[in-house]
C-alpha cells in the first residue's frame, strides 16, 4: 500500500471509465497507475485519449489481460466498467488479489452474484462500492435537511422519479445495452439502478415490502440472445404507506425528475443524475395552496429554491469526483464502510424483484428484507 496516495488500476476500457480517469486526476488523493484491456493495443488506445483530454505526469502502464493488472504491485483499487455479465468472476478475482472495488452498475446479473461479490470483498477486508455519482454530491445533505423538514414536506407520502434518454437506431441494433448476454436488465439496469436507488436513498436505505414491475416495450439488438426492457415502469410499496414509482427508457427524450412528496408539500429536482452543465446545484420544495370561495377557485404557487456551490462535472468538486476521493480515503484510511455495498446488494435485489415481476405481467412480488453485510 503507497501513503498518502491511492493507485487506481482500471479495468476495461468503456466510455464511463475516461470520466473517471478525469475524476481519479482531481481526486487529490489518487492516481492511475496501470489500465487493462482485453489487448494492449486497446489499453494503449484508451491511454492515450485519454492523456490527449486530461494528462497526467506520470503515463500508466498498458495491461493486455486483466489479471496480470491484479497480479501488480502497484495497485490498490480496481475501478471495474466491464459489461454487467462478466463483472461477477472479475471481482470476485480482484478482491482475492486484495483490490478494494468500485464496481459499476448494476453490478451484477443476479443478487445472488452480488451477493458472492461482495461476501469477496468482505471476507479480503476490502471495500466495495457501486459507481453512483449521485450518492457523493453535496446536494444530498442539503436535499436531507428539507425532506426532513416537518414544515416543508411533513409526512412522507409518495416518490417519483423518472430517467429516460431517447436513443437511435444505432444503440438500438448494436450496443451492448440491448445485448442480453452482456446487460440483461436493459434499460432497468442501466436508468433503474438510479431511479430505485433515489427511492432507497429517501428512505434511508429500507427496502420496500412488495414492487410491481411491467416491460413496457422490448429491444433486442443484432446479435443478442434475447430481448431486454427497452421501456420500463415500476411501483415499490414501503412500510408505513409510502410508496415510489418510477419510469425509465432507451426511447423517451432526456429526463431525470425526481419528485418527493409530503402531506405538507413536495421537493423537486430535473436533474437528480446528471446535474445541468454549471456550477451549482439546485433543488425546489412547494407549499401549493388551495383557496375556494362560491364559484371562483384558486391555486396560489408558493416555491422555495435552494442550491450549493458545486460544478456539474469535471471539477474538483464535482461529484464524480468526490466518489472517487472518498473511496481514496477509505483505502488510505484501512477501514472500510458496509453501509456502500449495503445499499448496492439493496438496488441489486428490488432490481431482480421487479424484473421477477414484469415476466408474470406485473404481479406484485415481495422483497426479502434481510440484508446482511457485516
Amino acid at each position: 500500500m503507497s501513503t498518502g496516495i491511492c493507485r487506481w488500476g482500471i479495468m476495461g476500457t468503456a466510455g464511463i471509465a475516461g470520466k473517471n480517469w478525469r475524476a481519479i486526476a482531481l481526486s487529490g488523493n489518487g492516481r492511475v497507475t496501470a489500465v487493462a484491456s482485453r489487448n494492449l493495443v486497446g489499453a494503449e488506445r484508451f491511454i492515450d485519449r485519454c492523456q490527449q483530454r486530461t494528462p497526467v505526469a506520470d503515463r500508466p502502464a498498458a495491461v493486455g489481460d486483466y489479471q496480470a493488472l491484479l497480479d501488480r504491485d502497484d495497485v490498490d483499487a480496481v475501478y471495474i466498467p466491464l459489461p454487467t455479465a462478466l463483472r461477477h468472476p472479475w471481482v470476485i478475482r480482484a478482491a482475492k488479489a486484495g483490490k478494494h472495488v468500485l464496481c459499476e452498475k448494476p453490478i451484477a446479473s443476479s443478487e445472488t452474484e452480488a451477493q458472492e461479490m461482495i461476501a469477496a470483498c468482505r471476507e479480503a477486508g476490502v471495500q466495495f462500492m457501486d459507481g453512483v455519482m449521485f450518492m457523493h454530491s453535496r446536494r444530498l445533505e442539503g436535499l436531507r435537511d428539507t425532506i426532513d423538514d416537518p414544515q416543508r414536506v411533513g409526512r412522507l407520502r409518495r416518490i417519483q422519479t423518472h430517467f429516460s434518454f431517447s436513443s437511435d437506431t444505432q444503440f438500438q441494433t448494436s450496443n451492448i445495452r440491448v445485448m442480453r448476454q452482456l446487460e440483461p436488465y436493459g434499460c432497468l439496469g442501466d436508468l433503474g439502478w438510479y431511479t430505485v436507488r433515489m427511492s432507497l436513498w429517501v428512505m434511508r436505505g429500507a427496502l420496500p415490502r412488495q414492487v410491481s414491475g411491467r416491460i413496457l416495450t422490448e429491444l433486442c439488438g443484432q446479435g443478442s440472445d434475447g430481448p431486454v426492457p427497452g421501456e420500463f415502469s415500476g411501483e415499490l410499496f414501503f412500510d408505513g404507506g409510502v410508496s415510489a414509482a418510477f419510469y425509465n427508457s432507451f426511447l423517451t427524450q432526456n429526463q431525470q425528475l425526481a419528485v418527493i412528496s409530503g402531506d405538507r408539500g413536495y421537493v423537486m429536482l430535473d436533474d437528480f443524475v446528471l446535474p445541468w452543465m454549471g456550477a451549482e446545484l439546485a433543488w425546489e420544495d412547494f407549499q401549493h395552496r388551495f383557496d375556494g370561495e362560491d364559484d371562483r377557485f384558486f391555486m396560489g404557487r408558493h416555491a422555495t429554491r435552494h442550491s450549493v456551490h458545486e460544478y456539474s462535472n469535471g471539477a474538483p468538486g464535482a461529484q464524480e469526483v468526490n466518489m472517487i476521493r472518498r473511496f481514496g480515503e477509505i483505502v488510505l484510511h484501512g477501514q472500510v464502510e458496509p453501509d456502500w455495498p449495503r445499499i448496492a446488494q439493496s438496488t441489486q435485489r428490488v432490481l431482480d424483484a421487479l424484473l421477477a415481476s414484469a415476466h408474470r405481467g406485473g404481479e406484485i412480488v415481495p422483497v426479502d428484507q434481510s440484508i446482511i453485510v457485516v
